[in-house]
């Protein structure tokens, strides 16, 4: 196949050992003879050079052609076609569409409209002094915890005043042992975390809430109105009750009951110009199911003028497959090495435009600590993964683009929240509205002691001190989005067509899927390409 197109450009250009900027991609795309101009520019370029930039491609395109050295391989049409195939050799067969699907600021589910994803090349100049990234939350290097018990205690402090904080406002709170030293039938109010719920006989519920000085039980009768509520309760998440002792003093008739939760009149931050980021994740490279394919052509497109406002990229982890992560996962692996899995991620890598901002956070498939926080990779994985010069930080990381924060988690917890919660309020099948209920809690993964791993730290990195604009998860799999209090929640899907396990399973996978966000008004538009 000749170099008719960007993506195929970069990755002959992958092939030769070099990255490229966008814009020297669209000269050589648009030049009479795509493929002879590229051979002339790997041959011009100094011998020191690793990036091919826009004045390299000038420079050629200035000079007449020559001729081919004696005793060269060819780079004419048929040679480009070799390097594309080669490249391309583990690629499923194009689909007869791509899609794009509406953001409509509503709960849904994909369905897919018809639109073309390919385009010319994109000849935008994008200027650098434009864009704004910035990272806050990383924890990369900040480890302090040994697992002894005083560990426990400091994260366990450190998230109950961040979030009672929260909660202040709305309760006048007197701590548990306080309470226990009151008169029966006095109002009271108390923020505790959740340290156990219970029915009785009749079908009422007793929360037990721990504060730093003690645990008070509290009863929620089952024909009030709050009684709903109960049912979306995690064990160890922040919530304050409103109530009266019983005559006895020793609990607490809830009237009301209250979490943490994003302010109703949140607004979100938006950018002050036309630009737009990708949010992907579960790219799963080393997998036999990985959608290479699907990958190639979501590379390409990104080089179209369609493309041409996405500037930043978000991958929300699991960047390979991984080894022993799951029973007889090694009779699933394409690569069965950790680190040649990185090695061809990065390869991968290198077919998106080289002046995209790229942001990525580690899963529970990479290979760093399954405990969360998960602190970004280590030296070794980073210098594999320098392509782009990609942003690497912690999981989870707060990231500013333009003045929109996005708030980036792998996602592990959704499967702890989904098995929890009442299908209706939690399923896969909607992630988003499993991404709400943490957005309720603002904790990405509250619960201690389930399947979720948690470090303890001194501080609790996995509090959403500050309200985002987009939450972006990954791992279950699947696609969905919606809007919760203003805050945009992405479930991105993966590129990873379903596996021998996940069958095993039930799940089964949106792969192919990239959802992309205007930054400046927070719409969004999802491109199918699988």
């Amino acid at each position: 196949m000749p170099l008719e197109t960007p993506a195929r450009i970069v990755r002959a250009l992958v092939g030769r050992g070099y990255n490229a900027e966008r814009e020297a991609v669209t000269l050589i795309a648009g030049s009479d003879d795509p493929a002879s101009t590229l051979a002339r520019v790997v041959e011009a370029v100094p011998d020191d050079a690793l990036r091919i930039t826009a004045d390299h491609v000038r420079e050629v395109l200035a000079s007449a052609p020559a001729a081919d050295p004696p005793g060269t391989e060819s780079t004419g049409p048929a040679a480009a076609q070799a390097a594309d195939a080669d490249a391309s050799s583990t690629a499923e067969p194009d689909p007869p569409v791509s899609a794009a699907i509406s953001h409509d600021n509503a709960d849904h589910t994909a369905q897919s409209a018809p639109a073309e994803a390919e385009g010319g090349p994109t000849g935008r100049n994008v200027d650098p002094a434009l864009r704004s990234l910035e990272i806050a939350n990383d924890m990369t290097g900040q480890s302090t915890g040994t697992g002894e018990y005083d560990d426990f205690v400091k994260v366990f402090r450190d998230r109950y005043e961040k979030l009672s904080k929260m909660l202040r406002g709305r309760v006048n709170h007197r701590p548990a042992k306080a309470i226990s030293k009151m008169s029966g039938g006095e109002d009271a109010e108390l923020i505790g975390l959740v340290d156990d719920v219970r029915s009785t006989k009749s079908g009422h519920w007793i929360i037990d809430l721990e504060d730093t000085t003690g645990t008070f039980p509290c009863l929620v009768m089952k024909d009030k109105d709050i009684a709903s509520y109960v049912d979306e309760l995690l064990m160890d998440e922040c919530i304050a009750v409103q109530g009266t002792l019983s005559g006895d003093a020793g609990i607490l008739f809830v009237d009301s009951m209250h979490f943490p939760d994003v302010p109703r009149s949140h607004r979100a931050n938006t950018a002050d110009r036309d630009v737009q980021a990708a949010l992907i994740s579960d790219v799963h490279v080393g997998s036999q199911e990985f959608m290479a394919g699907a990958w190639n052509r979501f590379a390409d497109w990104l080089h179209t003028e369609e493309a041409e406002r996405i500037e930043y990229l978000l991958i929300a982890g699991d960047m390979v497959e991984g080894v022993g992560v799951y029973p007889n996962q090694d009779e699933e692996l394409d690569v069965i090495d950790i680190y040649e899995q990185y090695e061809a991620f990065s390869e991968h890598l290198k077919s998106v435009p080289g002046d995209l901002d790229i942001v990525m956070i580690p899963g529970n498939h990479d290979a760093v600590r399954l405990a969360e926080p998960q602190p970004g990779f280590d030296d070794e994985l980073r210098d594999i993964m320098s392509a782009h010069d990609a942003r690497i930080t912690s999981n989870p990381s707060m990231v500013t683009l333009e003045g929109v924060n996005v708030l980036m988690y792998h996602g592990v917890s959704l499967d702890e929240v989904i098995a929890e919660l009442p299908a209706d309020k939690a399923s896969y099948d909607e992630p988003h509205k499993a991404m709400y209920q943490l957005l309720k809690k603002r904790h990405v993964a509250p619960q201690f002691g389930g399947h979720t791993r948690l470090a303890p730290e001194e501080l609790d990195y996995l509090v959403m001190e500050d309200v985002p604009d987009i939450f972006h998860t990954g791992h279950v799999h699947k696609l969905g989005w919606g809007k919760y209090h203003n805050v945009l929640a992405v479930n991105s899907g993966c590129w990873q067509a379903q596996t021998d396990f996940q069958k095993s399973v039930n799940i089964d996978p949106d792969a192919g899927y990239a959802p992309i966000v205007d930054l400046d008004t927070l719409n969004m538009t999802v491109r199918k390409f699988s």
